[in-house]
C-alpha cells in the first residue's frame, strides 16, 4: 500500500513513516520543514517540501496516487492558536479542506486525520473520557479539531471516503522539539540537562495523559492496514501532574534544581486523560510503553545531543 504522511519529517509523523516502512508499505511525504527535519526521514523516503496550503499539494496527489494518507501537518500549539486563532484555522481547517479535496480528485480510499482529546473535550465531567463525551473546547485549537472531524464525517457521506480521526492525548518521545511551545516532556528535559529551571505554568496540579509515540505510531499503522473508520482516543487513561511529570524526569536526568512556576497558560485545560478502550475493541490497540519507560528512553535520546551542565 501506498501511504502519503503529511507532517512525515515532524515528530510524530516521522515515527508513522518508520512503522509503516517496517511493516511494507511505501510512504511518500509533504512536510514544509518549519518544524521537521530532513534527518527524521529514513533514506529514499520521497519528501515533497510544501506546505499543505500550498496548490501544488494536488501535483503530488495527481503524481503519487496514494491509498491512504495519514495526516500529521498541523499548528500543534494551544498557545499559538490562543494568540493567532486565525492563523490555527488556516492549517488546521482549511489545510485538512484542501487535502479531502486532494483525496476525493485522485481516488484515495483512506484518511486518518491526527486528532486531539485533550483540547476538544476541555473540561470534562469524567475522567478518564471516553470519545461519547460532549466535546467542549476551550481554545481555537481544540475547536479546529473539532471543525476538520465534522468535515471528515461530512466528506465520508459525500464522497464515501473512509475516515479517521485518532484523538490523541499528550504524545512524547524522542525527536520531539524543546524549542516549541508544544511537548513539555521535551521542553523540561532539554532545560534540565543544560542546567536550566524548567517552568512549570500554574500550581503544577493539572494533569495529562501521556502516551508514548511508537505507540501512537503503532495505532496509525492497525487504523490503515484494517481500514478502521471512525474516532477513537489514543492515550493510557491515567494522569500525571505537570509536578509529578517533573519529579520523574528529575529523577531519570539527575538535575539537583527546582521548577520556577509561571501563570497558567490561557486555553488550558486542567484534567484530562482518555478511555481507550474504543480502540481496543475496533482493532486491538493497547499502549505497550510504561511511562517511566518511555521518559528513560526519550531522556537517554535527548542525553545523546544535550550537554548536561548541573
Amino acid at each position: 500500500m501506498k501511504v502519503l504522511v503529511t507532517g512525515g519529517a515532524g515528530f510524530v509523523g516521522s515515527h508513522v513513516v518508520e512503522r509503516l516502512l517496517r511493516a511494507g508499505h511505501e510512504v511518500v511525504v509533504v512536510d514544509d520543514l518549519r518544524t521537521g527535519r530532513r534527518e527524521n526521514l529514513p533514506a529514499g523516503v520521497r519528501l515533497y517540501q510544501l506546505d499543505i496550503l500550498d496548490d501544488r499539494v494536488a501535483e503530488v496527489f495527481e503524481r503519487e496516487r496514494p491509498h491512504a494518507v495519514s495526516h500529521h501537518a498541523a499548528q500543534a500549539s494551544v498557545a499559538v492558536s490562543v494568540r493567532n486563532p486565525e492563523l490555527d484555522a488556516r492549517v488546521n481547517v482549511v489545510g485538512t479542506l484542501k487535502l479531502l479535496q486532494c483525496c476525493a480528485r485522485t481516488g484515495v480510499r483512506h484518511f486518518v486525520f491526527a486528532s486531539t482529546g485533550g483540547a476538544i473535550y476541555g473540561e470534562t465531567t469524567a475522567i478518564p473520557c471516553s470519545e461519547d463525551h460532549p466535546p467542549q473546547p476551550i481554545s481555537p485549537y481544540g475547536v479546529h479539531k473539532l471543525c476538520a472531524e465534522h468535515h471528515l464525517h461530512a466528506w465520508r457521506a459525500l464522497h464515501g471516503l473512509a475516515c479517521t480521526a485518532l484523538r490523541y492525548a499528550n504524545v512524547y518521545g524522542p525527536r520531539q522539539d524543546p524549542e516549541g511551545e508544544a511537548g513539555v516532556v521535551a521542553i523540561f528535559t532539554a532545560a534540565m540537562l543544560a542546567g536550566k529551571r524548567p517552568v512549570i505554568f500554574g500550581d503544577g496540579l493539572h494533569t495529562r495523559d501521556y502516551v508514548y509515540v511508537e505507540d501512537v505510531a503503532e495505532a496509525n499503522l492497525q487504523v490503515i492496514e484494517q481500514r478502521v473508520e471512525g474516532v477513537y482516543n489514543i492515550g493510557t487513561g491515567i494522569e500525571t501532574s505537570t509536578r509529578d511529570l517533573f519529579e520523574l524526569l528529575r529523577e531519570l536526568v539527575g538535575y539537583p534544581g527546582e521548577p520556577v512556576y509561571g501563570p497558567p497558560r490561557a486555553g488550558d485545560v486542567r484534567r484530562i486523560a482518555l478511555d481507550c478502550r474504543r480502540a481496543e475493541q475496533a482493532f486491538g490497540w493497547q499502549p505497550r510503553t510504561s511511562l517511566r519507560e518511555g521518559l528513560a528512553r526519550t531522556v537517554a535520546w535527548f542525553r545523546s545531543r544535550f550537554r548536561y551542565r548541573p
